[in-house]
């Protein structure tokens, strides 16, 4: 569930791709906050105030998982997102909820939950 007002962060690098998950989470009554590169989300985050993200895969040719170990380290939940699917993700990330591109506002709005469900030590099935 995305609670009016909650922060999140969203790591993409393609601007179309980008502002459309940013409208879809607005529309919730999310407050977004971008960012187009590695260095830009871990900035981000260790400013502080990121309640979950959404994060790309594949970043400039980088993979986010690096990102994803920081959120995790934060206890900060995050869902990733792919156009290859979870089966390439490491094994330290495949339980990570993740949704494929070309997804839906419902599979975002799912996924976040699945993510703030397993991190709160619910069952994510």
């Amino acid at each position: 569930m995305i609670e009016a007002g909650t922060t999140i962060l969203v790591l993409e690098d393609e601007a179309i791709i980008a502002f459309a998950l940013e409208d879809m989470l607005a529309a919730e009554g999310a407050k977004v906050v971008m960012a187009a590169t590695l260095e830009e989300a871990a900035a981000l985050i260790e400013k502080g105030g990121i309640a979950t993200a959404v994060l790309d895969v594949n970043v400039h040719g980088e993979k986010s998982y690096v990102i994803g170990e920081l959120l995790r380290s934060l206890d900060i939940p995050f869902v990733f997102a792919t156009g290859y699917g979870d089966t390439s993700h490491p094994p330290e990330f495949a339980e990570t909820p993740t949704v494929s591109k070309p997804y839906t506002h419902e599979q975002v709005k799912t996924a976040i939950a699945r993510a703030q469900l397993a991190l709160a030590g619910g069952s994510v099935g």
